[in-house]
């Protein structure tokens, strides 16, 4: 049986899960807003950073995997999310969220400096291991999700991608959004070779992320 590019990643062995769940099991701190390249904390742990469009469900996410739910500030306010957002997991790792990209009613100029901010740090952090790019289940990869694929690809940051909201779809709905996924990957050299489908409000795919997160070396 031929195997499909980019398959759904499997659900962690006991073990892994377990090892997933400890790193998590702190729920996480809010360790600072950073504006500017300048204003990054010590590149001293295994870092993995968040992005994807806004209204994907990234905040949500985030807390889902933390178990706080107030830990990343969801908004319905595109483009609300100007900073970059560092979180703290034990002592080992950096979990970071991106402002979320394709702000429609944000001002010209703070896209740009968001743009600029976000292309600084992808370039130029040492620590960063991968990125996990999110597409909204319900409607597939975008131009602008194309784009931050492409600057990766330049920055030379493997990034894996993760469905979100795959519980407001159906079945075959979320099947012809992994084929376009997979379709619009495979463009992308920077790409990880598996994909990885959640819903934050059911707990699918929780448990994979975090073993995922866990085992980043």
């Amino acid at each position: 049986m031929t195997r499909l590019p980019f398959p759904v990643a499997d659900a962690p062995d006991p073990h892994a899960e377990e090892t997933g769940r400890k790193l998590f099991a702190t729920g996480g701190e809010f360790l600072k807003g950073v504006v500017a390249m300048s204003g990054m904390p010590p590149a001293d742990r295994v870092e993995v950073c968040f992005a994807g469009r806004s209204n994907v469900g990234k905040s949500t996410l985030i807390n889902a995997l933390t178990g706080r739910r107030s830990l990343a500030r969801a908004s319905n306010t595109p483009g609300r999310t100007q900073e970059i957002n560092f979180f703290t997991l034990a002592d080992s790792h950096y979990l970071v969220d991106l402002p979320g990209y394709g702000f429609a009613k944000a001002p010209k100029p703070e896209v740009a400096k968001w743009q600029a901010l976000l292309k600084s740090y992808l370039s130029g952090r040492p620590s960063l291991r991968r990125a996990f790019v999110l597409i909204d289940a319900r409607h597939g990869v975008k131009a602008v999700d194309e784009e931050i694929m492409s600057l990766l690809d330049a920055s030379a940051v493997t990034f894996q991608t993760v469905l979100t909201k795959a519980d407001k779809v159906k079945e075959d709905a979320r099947a012809r959004a992994l084929d376009q996924t997979r379709e619009a990957l495979a463009k992308h050299p920077a790409a990880f070779p598996e994909l990885i489908v959640t819903s934050s409000e059911k707990g699918w795919g929780i448990p994979t992320l975090r073993s995922t997160i866990a085992h980043i070396a």
